[in-house]
């Protein structure tokens, strides 16, 4: 991947959490970007990056709690209050991505 490539990803990942900022549910949220089926495989592709990156986060603040003696459900709590917008677009896509055929209904 160049660096061209990368700062695109980046962009595109702060566009869909822009986008989520106004409505983390809308079904359009993931598609009309430049270049997302090139640089992530498609709509998968994002919410697999948008994962990877609530992953690492969520780590990083469970290895800290460990260390001050929290658990990790409070590392859980913490990173979704920071992270609201990230939180509420997994939740609202993750499932209708990975199969379009089986939507959960909440």
């Amino acid at each position: 991947m160049t660096w061209a490539d990368l700062h695109a990803r980046t962009a595109i990942i702060g566009t869909v959490l822009a986008r989520g900022a106004v409505d983390p549910a809308d079904p359009k949220l993931l598609h009309g970007l430049p270049d997302t089926d090139r640089l992530f495989g498609g709509p998968a592709g994002i919410m697999a990056a948008l994962q990877y990156r609530w992953d690492n986060h969520l780590r990083a603040k469970s290895d800290l709690a460990l260390i001050e003696g929290r658990s990790s459900a409070e590392s859980y709590v913490q990173l979704a209050a920071e992270q609201p917008v990230l939180r509420a677009i997994l939740d609202a896509h993750h499932e209708r991505v990975r199969r379009p055929d089986r939507v959960l209904v909440r």
